[in-house]
């Protein structure tokens, strides 16, 4: 089966799906889906491709038995961008890592789950969708057709089992002042100037987070800035500054936690939520979670640091766990998934299906 994973991975990998909402040009996953798609008719599922723009792939195989349990297995078809790689599309092996853009996030998984959902005779769906790496299109549109008792996100784990990861809210932060010619500053008011105390605010709430409320798997909370606008040239008055920033949440932290936050520290500017998605938990002391554990061999359950589109399969009401393979290089200019835990990573699915989806 190792043959067949390299083989898959790489063909994935070779088509560029790079997501055009983060990367202007990028082609989507349109290639992908399909070359997905055609794989799974020829092994017998049942084939749906879902979303016109952003096609994401459900395939299914049923048991030929009744009464037993389901298992959907997710895995993204979008990339980041390839800035400063080298022939990111051109798979390559050199001993166990297979090189390239999307290897280790998350083509490899993706193949993987693949290989492993053909040779199972149990109540299978896998999902390849498009569009995790920005907004998670795929993942809500699958969600509208698909119901299964459990779920495994691929995601990246080192081959371990993680059962919860922080959530995120994107804001901005707007100041106002009043344009005017440098030499008057009678007539001008510097709205980027009043962006200064909202960043050491800011700098000191991310303290507070990171030195409070921890989570045993998802740690602390925290805030950044990451882009700061304002002024048109250098002797006038700028009359908009706007500052882009981030805050992670961990599990049990709300949107209107967040909100109240955010309105203290902007001290009178405006504030404007542009992205959020809730943080991800399902207990470790779920049936299906302790079968995933057993499989994968591993005693105890971690957290992720990342975002991922287990927390929209859980919310959905499915027991959802993370585990997927090694690697490194997750949009980095150097990619690379290590093979061994590919071809581990088919064992514990065909494993998992079998203990979970049997009668």
């Amino acid at each position: 089966m190792r043959n067949d994973i390299v083989e898959l991975t790489s063909r994935l990998v070779a088509i560029e799906s790079v997501n055009p909402g983060l990367v202007a040009g990028g082609s989507g996953e349109r290639e992908a889906a399909r070359a997905v798609a055609e794989w799974c008719e020829r092994r017998g599922f049942d084939v749906e491709i879902v979303g016109d723009e952003r096609p994401s792939v459900i395939a299914r195989r049923h048991a030929t038995h009744a009464g037993g349990r389901s298992l959907l297995l997710n895995g993204h078809l979008d990339t980041v961008g390839v800035a400063g790689m080298e022939a990111p599309f051109e798979p390559r092996v050199e001993g166990d890592r297979l090189y390239g853009r999307g290897a280790f996030d998350m083509k490899g998984a993706l193949a993987a789950c693949l290989v492993a959902a053909a040779e199972i005779e149990a109540d299978v769906i896998v999902t390849a969708v498009a569009d995790e790496e920005l907004a998670s299109v795929g993942t809500e549109t699958v969600l509208e057709q698909v119901r299964a008792d459990a779920a495994i996100v691929a995601e990246p784990t080192d081959l371990q089992v993680a059962v919860a990861h922080r959530g995120f809210v994107g804001f901005e932060i707007e100041t106002s002042g009043i344009a005017a010619h440098g030499s008057m500053p009678h007539l001008g008011d510097d709205a980027i100037r009043k962006i200064g105390p909202v960043l050491v605010a800011l700098d000191e709430l991310d303290a507070r987070l990171q030195s409070g409320a921890r989570h045993s798997l998802a740690g602390t909370g925290a805030i950044h800035a990451s882009v700061i606008e304002g002024g048109q040239e250098m002797s006038s008055f700028p009359a908009r500054c706007v500052l882009l920033g981030e805050r992670r949440t961990i599990p049990g932290e709300t949107l209107e936690d967040v909100e109240r936050e955010l309105h203290a520290i902007a001290g009178g500017a405006g504030v404007r939520v542009v992205a959020h998605r809730d943080p991800f938990e399902t207990t470790s002391e779920h049936e299906f979670v302790q079968v995933v554990q057993r499989a994968a061999g591993v005693d105890d359950v971690v957290g992720a640091p990342f975002w991922t589109d287990a927390a929209l399969i859980a919310a959905a009401g499915i027991p959802t766990v993370l585990v997927g393979p090694s690697g490194e290089g997750a949009h980095a200019e150097v990619e690379w998934v290590d093979l061994d835990s590919l071809q581990r990573l088919h064992d514990i699915v065909v494993e998992v299906a079998r203990a979970w989806c049997g009668r």
